[in-house]
């Protein structure tokens, strides 16, 4: 049966974990496809509030497969710490959580060196989250890094290859003048752990096709966002991996003929964390209420996340790349109850005007928003259960985005809680799942 890929349409942080957690009571199974312990996922039930870093946030319903994909970097022992505080809190995960043997191990030296790049760029900071991805994925484009597979080697062989691993970036560490991890330690930790997470690793191609052959519902969990993506995001200041729906595939082992449904998910807003270009940022004191009713803070680092108006240019162009079959608009109570509302739907450069995103990192710098503004709404007003009953200036807001993005918003999430949720006419029937 085909797919669903929900992917981030922004900067990443705009609210897939609450897609996730909706749709899959719809679903049989669901596949994070990339990035590592850099993610933050939140997803607010009933039995309160889960954040997810590498296991995917679909797993809280009980008939649900979880699987980690090959396309990850993956952090065995926060994946055991995070597995820990999932089954302190009932949630029972024998049986139905997966990781790929190919996916690939993000070692000590790789936090140690993602942090020390860091600080050598200063100015130049892209604003890692210091989880050791970018030196993973290096070392795995390097043809030098070291899969979960190697979990499935007995403990002696395990020791060894580990140890050849830490050696070659303990040399990196050098470069930088900072002493050694001992390899008889690391080795030994990763030996300790092999036990624990040894039967979670399988060759997750087989499953998937297993699953899919069987009539299963697959759901593609994204991290980030379409504009953090190495390719296609604003380069240099993005992650490491493919977070377009072309990474769901590569990510997985599925096919393009697999793919039925792409939902982007946008914030009615915009956020960014970390540096780079960002031109509908706001500074003054929209920018502070918008992080303060957004809680906008990093689920991974606790940073605040800089915040803005929504970018229709970057929004059009996401939606170009990723062919969205429709789209989740999330958080329309964090800009409720404001005067007005922007949308930027141009940028103006040196007395020139821009519809397009811009690749070049030297013109984004210079771009300045054009916006048209709206009226606002009333914060209380969007406390209902259909598209109709919101007040006037808020579908008008949704349907001018729904127009210019050329895509139907299927969703509109109005809190962070399951329930506070509105559904539209979907582009995709739930009866064809």
């Amino acid at each position: 049966m085909p797919a669903t890929v929900i992917v981030g349409g922004q900067w990443g942080d705009e609210g897939k974990a609450k897609v996730v957690d909706y749709l899959m009571p719809h679903h049989d199974v669901v596949i994070r496809f990339q990035g590592g312990a850099n993610a933050g996922h939140t997803v607010v039930n009933d039995d309160g509030r889960f954040a997810f870093h590498q296991i995917p946030s679909g797993i809280l319903y009980p008939h649900v497969t979880g699987i980690l994909g090959n396309g990850m970097v993956i952090d065995p022992f926060a994946f055991l710490d995070e597995l820990k505080v999932l089954i302190e809190r009932g949630i029972e995960i024998d049986g139905r959580l997966f990781i790929s043997s190919a996916a690939h191990v993000v070692m000590p030296t790789h936090r140690i060196l993602d942090n020390l790049y860091e600080t050598d760029i200063r100015e130049e900071s892209i604003g890692s989250t210091g989880k050791g991805i970018g030196p993973a994925y290096s070392d795995k484009y390097d043809r030098r890094g070291m899969r979960m597979a190697a979990f499935l080697l007995d403990k002696e062989n395990l020791f060894n290859l580990v140890r050849i691993h830490v050696e070659q970036n303990n040399k990196f560490l050098e470069y930088f003048k900072m002493p050694p991890l001992s390899l008889k330690k690391v080795a030994s930790d990763f030996a300790n752990i092999k036990d624990l997470i040894s039967h979670f690793i399988v060759d997750t191609q087989d499953i998937i096709y297993e699953l899919k052959m069987k009539g299963k519902r697959i759901m593609l969990e994204g991290a980030q966002g379409t504009l953090l993506d190495i390719d296609h995001g604003t380069y240099p200041f993005v992650t490491s991996s493919s977070c377009c729906v072309g990474g769901a595939l590569t990510g997985t082992g599925l096919s393009p003929k697999d793919i039925d449904r792409t939902i982007g998910i946008y914030k009615s807003y915009t956020t960014r964390v970390g540096n780079g270009p960002f031109p509908t940022e706001l500074t003054g004191e929209v920018g502070t209420t918008l992080r303060e009713r957004g809680k906008e803070y990093g689920t991974t680092t606790g940073r605040p996340r800089r915040c803005g108006w929504f970018d229709l240019v970057a929004s059009k162009y996401s939606v170009r790349l990723n062919g969205f079959s429709e789209i989740a608009l999330t958080k329309l109570d964090v800009i409720s109850g404001l005067p007005a509302v922007k949308i930027c739907t141009a940028y103006s450069m040196n007395g020139e005007t821009l519809t397009r995103f811009p690749q070049e990192l030297s013109v984004f710098h210079k771009c300045e928003p054009v916006y048209e503004e709206l009226p606002g709404w009333g914060e209380d007003e969007i406390r209902v259960d259909s598209f109709d009953e919101l007040p006037k200036n808020a579908r008008r807001y949704i349907e001018l985005l729904e127009e210019r993005l050329g895509v139907k918003i299927s969703f509109i999430s109005t809190g962070p809680a399951r329930g506070e949720t509105i559904v539209r006419e979907a582009a995709y029937s739930f009866d064809k799942q």
